[in-house]
């Protein structure tokens, strides 16, 4: 699974949250790779599943999955939100 983390520069928030995704999905028996984007690039960059702020997740256009979190510093939350989506992924696959 490919995960798209996106912010307003795809420097640090991005890179964090993605950071934290992929250990939450580690932590939960799942290995998923990813990238950190900004959100002028997030629609052009092909992934399964795009995660970002409330504000911008609205702004990203595809017709993949599109996981809004509204505290990206709250890990529960993120785990919350983003594991339905890892373990629904992984289930298809199999």
């Amino acid at each position: 699974m490919h995960i798209i983390t996106v912010c307003g520069m795809g420097f640090g928030t991005s890179l964090m949250l993605l950071m934290d995704i992929q250990e939450i999905a580690k932590k939960n028996g799942y290995s998923v790779t990813g990238q950190a984007v900004d959100i002028g690039s997030a629609s052009t960059i092909p992934g399964d599943c795009y995660v970002a702020s409330r504000e911008l997740a609205k702004k990203i256009l595809t017709e993949k999955s599109v996981i809004s979190v509204d505290n990206i510093l709250n890990k529960s939350e993120i785990e919350e939100k983003i594991m339905p989506h890892i373990i629904n992924f992984f289930e298809k696959e199999s």
